[in-house]
């Protein structure tokens, strides 16, 4: 498969004109992906970046309006073309102005829609180096700056919404980049609390013999150097929010300080006597496993179940890949308006695209960020940012295979064994998806209730 290779989703719920259409593409040099329903097709564009979509306007469940909206909402850069047997001006003139690139009526000439996805792809070819198409980030996909439509993210907004009128402790775990302080800082602002400080402290950036005298303060003469007193962090976010990020790094003698502020509400500065009573929130934040830590003896087990209240668990970006597009028209929306003077969002090619979402990302969103900073810095003075703006090991990436494209390892695989486990993913999504009801999961899957728990005994699924 050549870079220059055009991913197409055909959505089509005729059967065989669906099929006539895939195999004719397919022939031609597209890689040619199909669906039946809206569903599919929305399933499919949350996992792969196709450059163009050719779908039918009249689908059972979600139409074929609803399929544009989607693909163009996360790849502004996708050519949409609209089939339909209902051709109306007023059908064709709605899809244009939904974007869709052109329209095409039933019956139709093979050739005719060769001809029409030619010229969307020369007229985006020629048009590429002088205009730009913002994403629309819908403001059900964000809260207080997190973004993500993925069902882990609409999860977690509905938990931050839920605890952030609460004054419990919480504890936000997640790997390094995830988005940690962000979290806690957007549980601050939609809190009664918003109205007083967000104080952040991070426990690993401060040395051990410090780090005391930055939580509690300390009075004049404590020790040396302290020629003056000063309040700590606890006081500076009374009646607020205090984040202690990589709380996991501190040592047990203050660990055991910070479990009597949680328990009492009250401590002393480093040199002095004198009781000082606060009311703040403490939020923790770890990349750490603090339940690991407490086995072994590194982390006091009260303490933990102090700040372990509300657990909150960031999903690393590698288990949200669907995300990636909507992160990346909100960092480029962003780098375009910090410009001087500002300018309009880049937006990316959708090989570009591709190798963003096929990526790991071991270091997560805040890695995502600063490749496209380095892109965007890279491609300065052109409108879109291409492959070779994107870091050596972005670019080096295996793009992922196409939704439902096996791919065959050297090795080979056990085919009972393989069959099986495609047999249990699909056995186990219709019984999530339908609350573990099996006569609607058997439906579903056009299987008779009784083979369904027949297979479900074979599989131990």
């Amino acid at each position: 498969m050549t870079e220059n290779t055009k991913h197409l989703l055909i959505v089509e719920d005729e059967a065989p004109l669906r099929e006539a259409i895939a195999e004719r593409l397919g022939d031609h040099g597209f890689r040619v992906v199909q669906a039946a329903t809206g569903e599919q097709a929305v399933e499919r564009l949350a996992d792969f970046a196709f450059d163009i979509i050719v779908t039918d306007l009249r689908l059972p469940g979600i139409d074929g309006t609803e399929v544009l909206e989607t693909a163009l909402r996360l790849y502004p850069e996708i050519i949409g073309i609209v089939v339909t047997g209902y051709g109306t001006v007023k059908d064709a003139v709605d899809a244009i102005k939904l974007g869709a690139t052109d329209f095409i009526t039933k019956p139709f000439q093979f050739e005719g829609l060769r001809h029409v996805i030619d010229s969307a792809l020369e007229q985006r070819r020629l048009k590429s180096e002088n205009a730009y198409l913002r994403s629309q980030l819908e403001q059900r996909y964000r809260f207080e700056g997190i973004i993500g439509r993925s069902r882990v993210m609409r999860d977690l907004f509905q938990v931050l919404e839920t605890v952030a009128g609460t004054n419990s402790t919480i504890l936000v775990t997640g790997e390094t980049g995830t988005g940690k302080e962000l979290v806690a800082r957007a549980i601050h602002h939609n809190s009664p609390r918003r109205a007083y400080r967000f104080v952040a402290l991070n426990c690993s950036a401060i040395p051990e013999a410090l780090l005391e005298a930055e939580l509690f303060g300390h009075v004049r003469g404590a020790f040396t150097g302290a020629v003056d007193s000063r309040p700590g962090r606890l006081e500076q976010a009374n009646r607020g929010t205090l984040l202690l990020d990589e709380v996991g790094t501190m040592s047990p003698a203050l660990q055991m300080k910070l479990l009597r502020v949680l328990q009492e509400r009250e401590f002393e500065r480093v040199g002095d006597s004198h009781t000082i009573r606060v009311d703040v929130r403490v939020i923790a934040a770890t990349n750490s496993d603090l339940g690991r830590l407490v086995t072994e003896g590194r982390f006091r087990e009260d303490l933990y179940y102090r700040l372990h209240v509300i657990p909150i668990q960031l999903p690393p970006l590698r288990d949200r890949k669907e995300d990636v597009p909507l992160l990346v028209s909100h960092f480029l929306e962003r780098f375009g308006r910090d410009q001087v003077p500002p300018r309009p969002a880049m937006t990316v090619s959708q090989q570009a695209m591709r190798r963003l979402m096929s990526y790991g990302w071991p270091g997560n969103v805040r890695q995502l960020e600063n490749a496209l900073e380095r892109a965007v810095a890279l491609g300065s003075g052109r409108s879109q940012i291409e492959l070779g703006d994107l870091p050596p090991e972005i670019q080096e990436t295996v793009e992922a295979p196409l939704p439902h494209e096996i791919a065959l390892p050297e090795e080979g695989v056990d085919f009972e064994e393989y069959i099986r486990s495609i047999e249990r993913e699909l056995i186990q999504q219709s019984l999530q998806r339908t609350d573990g009801n099996k006569g609607q999961a058997a439906r579903l899957l056009n299987l008779k209730r009784t083979t369904l728990v027949e297979k479900l005994k074979r599989l131990n699924a």
